[in-house]
């Protein structure tokens, strides 16, 4: 048994929205997506006449657009009416990197996380899954719990209302988005009602195998998103010291990944050279990681 989601909609038009949402709409065509913003001219963007003019390019992007825009994938401002109307919310906004205070410079800031949260116990009518997209410190869900339960910011006033909350993290590499959405190497589900979780996995189940989604706890499930990135972080961290070493006595960094990358324990993968981490927030989530360490060990 699971509850019946025929509208989902997205909080957030971004690299991760956009993307997610428009292949669940192709995967899923008697699911109603509606994808929402604040940002005006990025959902006009998503409109346009022009498929050329997507505010993202990701190879295939356009073409599932094509397919399912206007159909049962839309993009708009009315954020009030598209989350009242939906069974199931994702939150998928920016978590820019904090400027002051604790974690500043390396924590992520949750000020747009918490407001999506609101607007959802604002606007949301009856029972609604609540899906956390972004990437997100540990124990974020409680805030969002908190910030849900809050009965003063319902203003349907409906006895009714009630919520349930999942995480879902993204895996996605710039470039290769679409393939990563239709052929994940695992889709990572955390929560705690089950017909909540079964509720997700079985849109998922449009086009994934099964034995490929995985059911946590949604602190596992939160968790884990950061700590892939801190693997692959170290990952390149190790093989950077290991070219500085190739430098000092000779050796050749590329022949010596190729040697240590056949070894299946350790695989080839993220075993190239460079001068960084690669990508706009893996350098935030390796530092993020290693601040959460930090703070449990003392």
């Amino acid at each position: 048994m699971t509850f019946n989601i025929k509208t989902i909609c997205c909080i957030g038009a971004g690299y991760v929205g956009g993307p997610t949402m428009s292949v669940i709409a192709d995967k899923c065509p008697d699911i109603t997506v509606n994808v929402v913003d604040i940002n005006s001219e990025r959902i006009n963007s998503w409109n346009s006449k022009d498929f050329g003019d997507l505010p993202i390019y990701e190879p295939g992007l356009e073409e599932i657009v094509r397919r399912c825009r206007g159909k049962n994938l839309h993009f708009s401002t009315d954020i009030e009416n598209k989350i009242s109307s939906a069974d199931m919310i994702f939150i998928s906004v920016n978590t820019p990197t904090k400027t002051k205070g604790i974690g500043a410079g390396m924590a992520s800031d949750l000020k747009w996380v918490e407001a999506s949260a609101r607007q959802v116990a604002k606007y949301a009518s009856e029972h609604t899954i609540v899906v956390e997209k972004s990437t997100l410190p540990v124990r974020t869900a409680e805030v969002i719990k908190t910030i849900l339960s809050s009965s003063q910011l319902n203003s349907n006033n409906n006895k009714n209302t009630s919520f349930d909350v999942l995480s879902n993290p993204e895996f996605l590499a710039e470039g290769t988005a679409i393939n990563d959405l239709e052929n994940p190497d695992r889709v990572l589900i955390g929560g705690e009602n089950k017909l909540a979780i079964d509720s997700l996995t079985r849109i998922y189940l449009n086009w994934v195998p099964r034995n490929k989604i995985l059911h946590t706890n949604i602190w596992s499930s939160e968790l884990a998103k950061l700590t892939a990135n801190a693997f692959l972080a170290q990952r390149i961290s190790s093989i950077n010291s290991i070219a500085a070493l190739c430098e000092a006595t000779g050796a050749d960094v590329r022949e010596v990944s190729r040697a240590i990358g056949s070894d299946n324990r350790i695989g080839s993968k993220f075993l190239n050279s460079g001068p960084g981490f690669g990508g706009s927030c893996f350098k935030k989530r390796y530092f993020k990681f290693s601040l959460l360490i930090k703070i449990f060990r003392t």
